[in-house]
């Protein structure tokens, strides 16, 4: 469980990126956040695993007080947090498979470090991870050969072999197509279902939070505005939401998912 109770992050120059944020996140919800640029979005995942400091009230990730790890329990409380960025993230110059096995550095010692000396238990792990995204393929590929889509899912591998309970997504399609969009969200839900890991995801395609969702949250200028499940998100919501812009935005929760196999 995720609990906010009256959290607030003030950056360094004043601004105040999140007002007051009372929020309940539910073991194995899939959670999308959508909302204007600069609206908060990101802040709110980022202080989920302290990558920021929140400035006032109290942040408990499965009953653990967020603020007050330090150290190697901060790096604990990390390791069952999987992070997914829209640039990637990835070594471009290595193998799918040796961008995987990146995610065990933590359990090495510093001569394994240096010459990259993985277990074989853990390059299955990172081989079972990339087939669970069905990218097994490619495991041996460059990566600076692969697709945008491609890398998504070899991110989200690397994620996987974290055995996360826990994904946080920023932005994770902006950069894709639709095709391979489709396609990586469709891996996330099925992580999702499949595992029940908590997912987090910050994204601008509002048509798409909705479709694949359990539950939509709603920011606007740092606050908390809408909580509630794809269906109860209407034209009223959104204009909340959005303001202004939201009529060039067009809701259409009924397309059907296109086969990616």
């Amino acid at each position: 469980m995720i609990e906010f109770e009256n959290v607030s992050k003030a950056y360094e120059d004043g601004f105040l990126a999140l007002k007051e944020i009372n929020l309940t996140i539910e073991d194995g919800e899939f959670v999308s956040i959508i909302g204007s640029s600069g609206a908060g979005k990101s802040t709110l995942i980022r202080t989920i695993n302290k990558m920021h400091e929140i400035s006032q009230g109290q942040l408990r990730v499965g009953g653990q007080d967020v603020s007050k790890l330090k150290g190697k329990d901060l790096r604990d409380f990390r390791r069952h947090i999987g992070m997914v960025f829209q640039g990637f993230n990835l070594v471009e110059r290595v193998s799918a498979q040796k961008n995987v096995l990146t995610a065990f550095i933590p359990d090495l010692n510093g001569f394994q470090k240096i010459f990259g000396l993985y277990s074989p238990q853990m390059k299955k792990k990172a081989l079972e991870a990339l087939d669970a995204v069905d990218i097994l393929e490619k495991a041996y590929v460059r990566t600076d050969a692969l697709s945008g889509g491609q890398k998504q899912r070899v991110a989200l591998a690397r994620t996987l072999v974290q055995e996360p309970k826990i994904i946080l997504a920023d932005e994770p399609i902006a950069s894709l197509d639709p095709v391979s969009s489709k396609q990586v969200m469709t891996y996330f839900k099925d992580l999702n279902q499949k595992y029940g890991i908590t997912i987090l995801m910050n994204i601008h395609d509002v048509d798409t939070a909705l479709k694949y969702s359990s539950r939509i949250l709603g920011i606007k200028k740092g606050r908390l505005v809408f909580s509630g499940p794809p269906d109860q998100v209407d034209e009223e919501v959104i204009r909340s939401i959005y303001g202004q812009g939201a009529k060039d935005l067009d809701l259409d929760q009924e397309a059907e998912d296109e086969p990616i196999r």
